[in-house]
C-alpha cells in the first residue's frame, strides 16, 4: 500500500489521533470510508460507460468488415456471370439440334 509498512501505518495513526483528538477520528474516518466507496462507484460507472463504448465500436467494425466482404463477393459473383447477350460455349445456340427439322424430312 504506497510503500507503507506497518511500522509507518502506525506512526501516522497516533499522529492523526494525537492531532485530531478521540472523538473526531472516528467521524474523519467514516467520512473518508464514504468519500472512497463513492469514488469506487464513479470509477465503476466510468469502466462501466468505456467497455459500453468499446463493444459499441467492436461491433460496428465487424459490421463494416461482414459488409465489406459481401461486397467483395457480389464483385466476384457479377466477374464470373457472363455478359448479357452472350452465349455461353455449349449452348443450344451453337449446337446442332437433335430433332432434324421436320419441313426437312
Amino acid at each position: 500500500m504506497f510503500g507503507i509498512g506497518m511500522p509507518e501505518l502506525m506512526v501516522i495513526m497516533v499522529v492523526a489521533l494525537v492531532v485530531l483528538g478521540p472523538k473526531r477520528l472516528p467521524e474523519i474516518a467514516r467520512a473518508l470510508g464514504k468519500g472512497l466507496a463513492e469514488f469506487r462507484r464513479a470509477t465503476s460507472d466510468v469502466t462501466d460507460e468505456l467497455r459500453k463504448a468499446q463493444r459499441a465500436i467492436e461491433d460496428e467494425a465487424r459490421a463494416a468488415e461482414a459488409a465489406a466482404r459481401r461486397a467483395d463477393a457480389n464483385k466476384k459473383a457479377a466477374a464470373v456471370k457472363p455478359a448479357e447477350g452472350a452465349v455461353p460455349v455449349g449452348s443450344a445456340a451453337t449446337d446442332t439440334p437433335s430433332d432434324p427439322d421436320p419441313a426437312a424430312g
